[in-house]
C-alpha cells in the first residue's frame, strides 16, 4: 500500500539526476519525438478533402497510393487512358492539398 502511494508523486523533467556529474536531467532520458505522429497530423489535414472527391478520383488515390497499382494498370482497369489517370490524380491532390492548406473557414460559413 505504501508503495502504490509513491506511484502518485510526480517528479519534475528538469530534475538533475543524481550519481550524474554531467548535469543531465530526468527530460535527456526520458521519451523521444515520435516520427509518426507527423503522418496522423497529415492524414487528418486531408480526410476532408479526400471525402468530397468524386467517388471516381478517390478510387483512383485509393489504387495508385494504397494498393500501389501503376498508372497503366489503374487506367486498365478503368477503360481510360494512361494519361487521363495521370491528370486525375495530379488534379485530385492539388485540390485536397489546397483545401488542407487554406485558413479554417469561420464556424456557419456553408461551401459552395
Amino acid at each position: 500500500g505504501l508503495e502504490a502511494l509513491d506511484s502518485f508523486s510526480t517528479l519534475s523533467l528538469d530534475a538533475e539526476l543524481t550519481g550524474d556529474d554531467d548535469g543531465h536531467n530526468l527530460a535527456d532520458i526520458v521519451g523521444a519525438t515520435d516520427a509518426s505522429y507527423d503522418v496522423v497530423v497529415d492524414r487528418e489535414a486531408v480526410k476532408a478533402g479526400l471525402r468530397r472527391l468524386p467517388e471516381r478520383e478517390r478510387a483512383i488515390l485509393y489504387m495508385r497510393f494504397f494498393e500501389d497499382m501503376t498508372q497503366s494498370r489503374i487506367a486498365e482497369r478503368l477503360g481510360i487512358s494512361q494519361m487521363h489517370v495521370s491528370r486525375l490524380i495530379s488534379r485530385s491532390c492539388a485540390r485536397v492539398r489546397n483545401e488542407a492548406l487554406a485558413p479554417p473557414r469561420p464556424a456557419g460559413h456553408i461551401a459552395l
